[in-house]
């Protein structure tokens, strides 16, 4: 077991606390910029399999990891699984279309031998008549006419042109048993071995796509906590089901835009994190947050507008993907959206969407609102829990108390996996009837914190077993 033996150098009552997640691509795939990343506020890594090789992710991880603990800062690591991503073949050049036209799409075409267009997914097996199938990110619009002998036969609704492997999105149809793709698995296979903690599974339409990965995952003895992308109009019709069943969420607002209508996210993403308060399970907003960025040193005004909205409505984490994947300015664009959510944090406190209901009435969500409350009353610095899954810390930041939460466990996988949650800093330390006390102590001579702060504990009286949170203390250093 690790200790993060490095004090954060700032007071406690400074901390970032909606959290950064960046993707590694290739204009960061080498050490210095991933520790540059990190340095500037990143607090996860995002690994996207949709491109690159296995074989380079493991440098990669052992680079996360190296600059974690050389910066005594705990990270995550989430690796994106591709899902059943959709895409047109090969082909040479561009090929016009127009409104009114008909075309053929076909699984691995000749278009120069056959006319049919090329695509990399037999979606004869899938699709029906009368489905919307949108291709190049909807810029080119089609409806499907018939289906048959292989060949799906469509109409085109506007002029545009095609590129080859340009992304197809079907938003009336239904992948069901389909989600998890053979590479999927080859991927969470490779992964079970590897530092991982976090999934993330793509193009989720129902809670039983979420249950078939955690069954996978538990079959490779793999503890890395799911994330459900939503990003199809079936994951909205069972959003619920699939937030109660998942470990975290993503908002992949590209794909969405997409599969419903521009228009329908900025509801839709307000919605689901008031859904993930409710039901205490951490909420990733991604998707072109800094888009511009990727070309430029400066971001619209529109996207700063964007950053700080999804602060201020209570989002867990943002996210940066190619804009520090394939980017020109990858460690500005961290610092430009670390700045956004701090300045935001200080002077725009999260509106609460949801209030925080708990059906069962537990003991656990007891104390941890009681602990809350509590913390507020006294006006505490910070509230500490002493957590072995990471739940515990998890209800608390649920809550979005106005105090920094220090969450202290004796697993390093949980603390990486709590560096994605709203508000926490989390510390590995032995498991111990006084953790918390050791911890807050170290951090007071430190300067973390300082003589006289009023700090409010969560705890149990078994210290290392899962689910005993029973005791609330105030305890003045």
């Amino acid at each position: 077991m690790k200790t993060t033996q490095k004090a954060p150098n700032v007071p406690v009552t400074d901390f970032k606390r909606t959290k950064i997640l960046a993707t590694i691509g290739p204009g960061t795939s080498n050490y210095d910029m991933v520790y540059k990343m990190i340095e500037a506020g990143a607090n996860g890594i995002r690994l996207n399999c949709s491109h690159g090789v296995n074989e380079e992710r493991v440098e990669q991880i052992e680079w996360v990891r190296k600059a974690s603990n050389e910066q005594g800062k705990p990270v995550a690591i989430l690796q994106d699984l591709q899902g059943p991503k959709i895409r047109l073949g090969d082909f040479e050049g561009v090929i016009p279309v127009q409104a009114g036209q008909s075309l053929q799409l076909k699984y691995k075409a000749d278009y120069e031998r056959s006319g049919q267009i090329p695509i990399q997914y037999d979606l004869s097996k899938k699709v029906k008549r009368g489905e919307r199938l949108y291709i190049f990110d909807g810029k080119v619009k089609t409806i499907i006419t018939s289906v048959k002998d292989g060949i799906v036969h469509v109409n085109v609704e506007n002029d545009g042109v095609l590129l080859k492997r340009k992304g197809i999105n079907l938003p009336d149809t239904d992948f069901a048993g389909d989600v998890i793709t053979k590479k999927d698995v080859e991927d969470a296979t490779w992964g079970s071995g590897q530092d991982i903690d976090y999934v993330a599974q793509s193009f989720v339409q129902t809670a039983d796509d979420i249950k078939q990965l955690h069954k996978i995952l538990k079959n490779l003895g793999s503890n890395a906590k799911i994330v459900a992308k939503i990003e199809t109009v079936a994951a909205l019709e069972n959003i619920e089901s699939i937030i109660d069943v998942s470990d975290a969420i993503m908002i992949a607002r590209g794909d969405l835009a997409v599969e419903t209508a521009p228009e329908v996210v900025p509801v839709e993403q307000r919605r689901i994190v008031g859904l993930c308060r409710k039901y205490s399970k951490p909420v990733i907003v991604a998707t072109q947050m800094l888009a511009t960025m990727t070309e430029s040193s400066e971001p619209t005004r529109a996207e700063v507008s964007d950053v700080a909205t999804a602060a201020i409505i209570g989002t867990d984490c943002v996210m940066l993907s190619e804009e520090t994947a394939v980017g020109k300015y990858p460690v500005e664009a961290i610092k430009i959206m670390k700045r956004v959510v701090t300045y935001t944090e200080k002077y725009s406190p999260v509106d609460a969407v949801f209030r925080i209901v708990d059906e069962e009435n537990t003991r656990q969500s007891a104390i941890v609102s009681a602990a809350v409350t509590l913390t507020e009353e006294v006006d505490a610095t910070a509230i500490v829990a002493e957590t072995k899954s990471g739940a515990t810390a998890v209800q608390i930041s649920a809550r979005r108390p106005d105090h920094p939460i220090i969450a202290v466990t004796s697993l390093e996988r949980v603390s990486n996996q709590l560096a994605l949650v709203y508000g926490v800093k989390s510390f590995v330390r032995p498991d111990s009837k006084s953790a918390a006390t050791k911890l807050t102590n170290w951090l007071e001579k430190s300067k973390t914190l300082k003589k006289g702060d009023v700090i409010v504990t969560a705890s149990g009286q078994y210290p290392g077993v899962v689910g005993t949170t029973d005791t609330i203390k105030v305890r003045v250093l």
